[in-house]
């Protein structure tokens, strides 16, 4: 399939996606607040069963307490002839989010140390959070703070911090089995697009395309948290549920721009989801990707991953986060994902579902090799040197269908897809030659 037709696949197609990040992109989200209840409501236009719950401010959830909500309706710096110098409402970026309330006349010296800016990037709004120490700050270009003249300047940020809640959205989609594939993603980042808006957009898809697979085996846990707080915040509320019945999962961010493609493994690096996404990259799309250690790990795999939660997680991204220059700053904009960007983030975590779903645990039935010609599952005149793909493959999953090797493990070992093996073990399972040993989930 060439490039541009990946864009045109029915009501999965990049620029689907692409249209909904560019709905999702203005937003103003912080790690409570209005702004994530508004994505929500979008999300809900591709999935209309997403169920949105609250956490109230002041709860313990585990080690950490859940903040006041903040929402924010306006914030300026101007000159006290009336001229906005820096303008909430033309990026949001440019507040520290949680900000506390102001209204000052101060000097530009007063002012400065609550100023953020990066000499390195002197075009881009940095983004800067103060979310568990009350404080208030602006962020701006490098080259328009060196505009800023000696004078005084009104500061105003009409922003709340009040008793409120922590949201966070959830959908379950059942499968034939109890076995769980947790699907997460971080609804916490203003105005970023392949760092914040694409993991939303990513992953509300994925869930349409679930949802779309009439024979599914596994139920799905697809949930819409504020990094860190909230995915600790949902482990506080489910874990144990999560520890008995997750088998895989996947973190789901920066998978929108169109520059590489990326992999964080588990803190194990050998689960059934890191065996999962690096089969999809090798096997099924024979897709060049970066390849991280968990050392450098930043998103809500540190909180799936901890030693006493130990959950299957990994993450399939596009460029990974901190690994380009626009990261967690204006330029993180949506110049910078695409269409084919959006599309091949969710092609490779479909793709890494697909072998999950397909994936099984075979033993053989008989002693010794099956006679295959026997049963028309083998050529009658078989040249033992130039035997047929086909017959080398039977044969080879014979050899190692011992109930230790999954088909994964041995799809790998054999160089092809898990869902051409898979398709071949069914057909030898119908012959009474294969027997799974999970069960029929």
């Amino acid at each position: 399939m060439n490039e541009k037709s990946k864009l045109l696949q029915d009501e999965f197609d990049g620029i689907a996606m692409y249209s909904l990040a560019k709905e999702l992109f203005p937003i103003c989200r912080s790690i409570t607040g209005s702004g994530v209840r508004d994505s929500h409501n979008l999300i809900r236009k591709v999935l209309p069963n997403l169920v949105s719950h609250e956490i109230d401010s002041g709860e313990k959830c585990f080690d950490w307490t859940i903040p006041r909500e903040w929402n924010i309706k306006d914030a300026y710096i101007e000159t006290l002839d009336g001229l906005k110098v820096v303008d909430f409402k033309k990026s949001n970026l440019h507040v520290v989010s949680y900000s506390h309330p102001i209204n000052q006349v101060m000097t530009l010296s007063e002012l400065d140390k609550h100023l953020h800016s990066r000499i390195d990037m002197p075009d881009a709004i940095p983004y800067v959070t103060s979310y568990y120490k009350e404080n208030w700050g602006f962020c701006l270009s490098y080259n328009l703070r060196k505009t800023l003249r000696e004078e005084k300047y009104r500061v105003v940020i009409d922003s709340s911090l009040n008793k409120g809640s922590l949201s966070y959205g959830e959908l379950i989609i059942p499968g034939r089995s109890k076995d769980e594939i947790l699907i997460s993603t971080y609804t916490c980042h203003p105005s970023m697009a392949n760092n914040e808006v694409s993991g939303m957009v990513v992953t509300s898809f994925l869930g349409k395309w679930i949802q779309s697979q009439k024979k599914r085996k596994y139920t799905y846990r697809i949930i819409f948290v504020p990094e860190t707080i909230g995915a600790i915040a949902y482990l506080s509320k489910n874990l144990a549920q999560l520890k008995k019945n997750v088998v895989a999962g996947f973190v789901i961010t920066c998978v929108g721009d169109d520059r590489s493609y990326s992999y964080m493994p588990s803190r194990t690096g050998n689960s059934l989801a890191d065996k999962a996404v690096l089969h999809a990259y090798k096997k099924v799309l024979k897709q060049k990707f970066n390849s991280y250690t968990f050392l450098e790990r930043g998103s809500d795999e540190r909180q799936y991953c901890h030693p006493n939660v130990d959950l299957p997680v990994c993450s399939a991204m596009r460029t990974k986060y901190g690994m380009y220059p626009e990261y967690h700053t204006s330029l993180d904009n949506m110049d910078l994902i695409s269409p084919l960007g959006l599309y091949g983030g969710f092609e490779v975590n479909k793709t890494a579902l697909e072998v999950l779903e397909h994936n099984d645990l075979y033993v053989s039935t008989t002693i010794g090799e099956p006679w295959l010609a026997s049963r028309n599952l083998r050529p009658p005149l078989v040249d033992g040197v130039k035997m047929q793909d086909r017959s080398k493959n039977i044969s080879n999953l014979f050899a190692f269908c011992d109930g230790s090797l999954d088909l994964i493990d041995i799809a790998d070992i054999l160089n092809i897809s898990v869902i051409e093996l898979a398709n071949l073990a069914k057909e030898l399972e119908s012959y009474g030659l294969l027997r799974s040993i999970l069960g029929k989930n």
